[in-house]
């Protein structure tokens, strides 16, 4: 199972998620998320990041011009909401976020399942398990997602990859080594 571990706000939580397995991370920019990070500390946590690693600025802006600063920071993808369109010229890979009762999109690299957006509230699980069944593109599982939910989650989902923020964290945007290791081991070894 593929991991994205979202919401890194420092240069040493980005080598620790990957120390821990990630597959990729996400910083968030231009949000009022307490997870939000300026372009200078996105391009040094970006910078850090192997290049076998793939990294995704997240953002919830819906105004054009911040998009300018976000791709400037060069990230591998960029996350956004349902109303926001990338220049097709931009060369990232677009994650589109859905919220439960959202219509699946196929103008995107892959959908994130996610009525949360970092507060730790759990993903409604008939959307997510439709989601996956129906959708043309990838499906990312987020929302609530924990150590002691993700094995269940991934066996009765079965998405592409999952994504967690709040559920690896002691504090918003400070991550947990620990919880991350356990977090990437649980799902590697859930069996589908």
């Amino acid at each position: 199972m593929r991991v994205k571990i979202c919401g890194i706000t420092t240069v040493g939580d980005a080598r620790a998620a990957i120390a821990a397995g990630a597959d990729a991370v996400g910083v968030v920019m231009n949000s009022s998320s307490p997870r939000s990070v300026t372009p200078d500390q996105a391009r040094r946590v970006f910078a850090a990041v192997s290049p076998f690693v793939t990294t995704v600025a997240v953002t919830s802006t819906d105004r054009e011009e911040d998009l300018a600063s976000i791709l400037a920071c060069r990230p591998d993808a960029v996350q956004v909401g349902g109303g926001l369109d990338l220049p097709h010229d931009a060369a990232v890979r677009v994650l589109r976020v859905l919220r439960p009762g959202d219509a699946l999109r196929d103008d995107c690299d892959a959908v994130i399942v996610d009525g949360s957006h970092g507060t730790g509230r759990a993903f409604d699980h008939a959307y997510a398990k439709k989601c996956v069944a129906t959708s043309s593109v990838p499906v990312i599982l987020a929302g609530g997602l924990t150590c002691g939910n993700v094995g269940e989650a991934i066996r009765t989902v079965r998405p592409y990859a999952v994504d967690v923020s709040s559920g690896v964290e002691t504090a918003p945007g400070r991550k947990d080594d620990r919880l991350m290791r356990a977090f990437v081991k649980i799902c590697r070894t859930t069996d589908l």
